[in-house]
């Protein structure tokens, strides 16, 4: 399965306050474009993550869209999957494509293996791995 993980943008940004999680609440109005990264998932016999294009800092461990597998996967016997991200979008830029990349991994993954995750369920997800993921996650529908 291949889709592209948009961007956003922050027509205006406030940090209204730091969570005890780490996270920040924001008062923001976010508007998604059309800047993409590419992401295949694909059913594997063990789990894969290969990471092209933009070099993102730390371990793939680290990394969202494994990050939103590990998430899903507490809650779902997934079987391993092979993760091909194509970085595009630039990191640190506040325009989400990290979140964009976990938002539409859990989508994905959702169709992939036949979860039945309603939106308001993914949107759970997403909040658990990021800020701005829930919104990046609606507009991946």
């Amino acid at each position: 399965m291949l889709d592209f993980p948009n961007a956003k943008i922050n027509l205006g940004l406030y940090i209204t306050e730091k969570r005890s999680d780490g996270f920040h609440n924001l008062q923001s109005c976010f508007y998604p474009v059309q800047w993409c990264d590419a992401l295949e998932i694909l059913p594997s016999t063990e789990e894969q993550f290969k990471m092209t294009g933009l070099p993102v800092p730390g371990s793939s461990e680290s990394n969202l869209c494994l990050k939103a597998y590990k998430l899903l996967q507490q809650d779902y016997s997934l079987p391993p999957v092979h993760m091909h991200l194509h970085k595009v979008i630039p990191m640190g830029a506040g325009l989400g494509g990290g979140s964009a990349d976990a938002a539409f991994t859990l989508r994905m993954l959702n169709k992939l293996f036949e979860l039945k995750l309603d939106a308001d369920a993914l949107e759970n997800y997403a909040r658990q791995l990021g800020s701005d993921c829930a919104f990046l996650c609606r507009t991946s529908q």
